[in-house]
């Protein structure tokens, strides 16, 4: 089954250069379809019927042509997780040309040091706060309400203050910061989106985890907001694909999260996913030299059989 589906199989571990999510190296699957290389890489906290969804987006980008495209290069945010001030500059210099950040943040007091510190290397930066769900929706408005009186409308947005879309009703009429949603969305797939903008201004798409490219166009046409596609940490392969995502959508201006991979220890990629001015071309990308991070045998092993799994599961679906 893994040669029918996933030929060419590697499962490689690739260091980080900061923590990010909790973790320190990054685990991935990547294989070759008829149509290219793809990437299998969800976390491993997720269970098999969540990781379905990944796997559906991989196995579209290896066995089908990318859709449409408008754009040959996408304009990308900076991302900084959860650093010391100090670190802020060196990170944001992977990042060359942008001109939004999204600063990962846990409360008020520690964020706004790194938001100043930002702004302290570049005043005409535009910020984006990201929160993951961490707050409740009290905590959400006097956090927000406390970072706009200090910084003004420097803010693009705050992703996902809060889990539930019941408290995220409540803190978006009572902020002046655009609300954009993440996980309210990938967490929901199958939901109702058609009334959406009563929880949110922004929809965060991430290619793997709504399952691949027409999933993500059929969700975008529902919530009818604008997008911005996201990463979910995934090597150059997948990078590549989510780009493919966004220049699919013939207007869209906002800078999306595809600059991840400068945060990883190398990029495994030819040609490299690099950020140039503030962009990274749309194009194919292949693995090289990416023996260097080959996986454990054990940690292969892990991978081949959670695949496995994933696999019958989908084929369990369609029979």
């Amino acid at each position: 089954m893994l040669e029918k589906y996933c030929p060419e199989l590697s499962i490689l571990q690739i260091p980080l250069r900061n923590k990010f999510r909790g973790i320190m190296v990054r685990e991935v699957a990547i294989f070759r379809g008829s149509a290219g290389w793809s990437e299998f890489s969800p976390f491993l906290e997720y269970d098999d019927a969540e990781s379905a969804v990944w796997m559906t987006a991989a196995l579209e980008a290896a066995h089908q042509p990318w859709p449409q495209l408008y754009h040959d290069r996408i304009a990308v945010n900076a991302t900084l997780p959860i650093v010391e001030p100090a670190q802020v500059r060196g990170i944001l210099d992977r990042f060359p040309g942008s001109a939004t950040v999204k600063i990962k943040v846990d409360d008020f007091e520690r964020g706004s040091l790194v938001v100043a510190e930002v702004l302290e290397i570049n005043p005409e930066m535009k910020i984006r706060l990201d929160v993951n769900g961490g707050w409740d929706a009290d905590q959400a408005i006097s956090n927000l309400l406390e970072y706009h009186l200090r910084f003004g409308k420097v803010f693009d947005y705050v992703e996902q203050p809060c889990v539930s879309l019941e408290e995220l009703a409540v803190v978006k009429p009572e902020v002046p910061i655009r609300i954009a949603a993440d996980e309210s969305i990938r967490k929901n797939l199958g939901a109702d989106f058609s009334n959406f903008s009563r929880f949110a201004d922004v929809a965060i798409l991430k290619w793997q985890p709504v399952g691949g490219f027409k999933a993500a166009k059929k969700i975008a046409d529902e919530i009818g907001l604008p997008v911005v596609i996201s990463s979910a940490l995934e090597t150059g392969i997948g990078i590549s694909h989510g780009l493919a995502l966004a220049a699919s959508f013939e207007e869209s201006s906002l800078a999306c999260g595809l600059g991840t991979v400068a945060l990883f220890e190398g990029d495994i990629c030819s040609p490299a996913t690099a950020v140039e001015d503030g962009y990274i071309e749309v194009k194919h990308r292949e693995p090289i030299d990416f023996e260097r991070y080959l996986a454990s045998p054990e940690r292969a092993e892990f991978w081949k059989q959670r695949i496995l799994r994933v696999l019958q599961l989908i084929e369990g679906r369609s029979a």
